[in-house]
């Protein structure tokens, strides 16, 4: 009996070296207006939760196909993915630690399930993104934010880099930015609290162009950038650098 408790811990904690626990916190909404008569947005409450250290290697999501076939490039219903799935998945060995990538919704959230995680939110992923390798909060850091959009127009050629070489936050979470797009929950929901995609605040924030944005949203212009990535994109999508991490909730 004390054997099989102690292999159960230790996988438990074999499990939690590639998790890290994220504290509780809040994320200024900026993609809504300021509060009436003053110059900061609402904020937001994000519980505590756990999430991975690193983007979901090919490795990894080849292990998960072994177990689960019907999600294979072969198997897989174009209800749940486009015909881009997996198409650069493990096309040489050494790419075993590259993100997996051309991986629709669909398949990304039955890796989570399969691992008892979730994607994460819109909220709870650009809580993690604005933490900075010294700053939990560094969306009003012109470096940091110069840095990411210079990531972002940066042309990328040939195979990605390794999970775990570009930054590590200081969360412990490796590359943030600068490596991959990543799949949230909630891709096609506004992220506001009208809901509807007709939103008009949002849409006017959103797609008014740089030029009109407040002093606060060209700061910020980068997470612009991702929700306007994320309203184009449907549930089976494929796309070469986007791929996913998971969470879990700590309740």
């Amino acid at each position: 009996m004390l054997n099989l408790i102690f292999l159960l811990v230790f996988a438990e904690n074999l499990r939690a070296q590639n998790q890290v626990d994220v504290p509780k916190g809040h994320i200024e909404a900026f993609w809504q207006a300021p509060v009436k008569e003053k110059s900061f947005r609402p904020l937001l409450l994000v519980d505590a939760f756990k999430a991975m250290i690193y983007p979901v290697t090919q490795k990894q999501f080849g292990e998960f196909l072994a177990k689960n076939p019907e999600w294979t490039k072969d198997n897989v219903s174009r209800i749940f993915a486009d015909e881009n799935y997996l198409s650069n998945y493990l096309e040489e060995s050494s790419m075993e630690q590259t993100p997996i990538t051309n991986v629709s919704w669909f398949a990304a959230r039955a890796y989570c399930k399969s691992k008892g995680m979730r994607l994460p939110t819109v909220k709870e992923w650009e809580y993690l993104a604005a933490a900075s390798e010294t700053q939990r909060n560094a969306n009003r850091n012109n470096h940091f934010l110069s840095r990411i959009l210079s990531w972002y127009g940066e042309p990328k050629k040939g195979r990605l880099p390794n999970v775990g070489s570009i930054y590590q936050n200081i969360y412990g979470l490796w590359d943030m930015h600068g490596l991959i797009w990543e799949w949230v929950e909630d891709f096609n929901s506004n992220f506001v609290s009208g809901e509807s995609r007709e939103d008009s605040s949002f849409n006017k924030n959103l797609f008014c162009g740089a030029g009109a944005l407040s002093m606060a949203d060209k700061e910020n212009y980068a997470a612009f950038m991702r929700f306007a990535f994320r309203s184009g994109l449907k549930g089976t999508s494929t796309i070469w650098n986007l791929g996913f991490r998971c969470v879990r909730s700590l309740q």
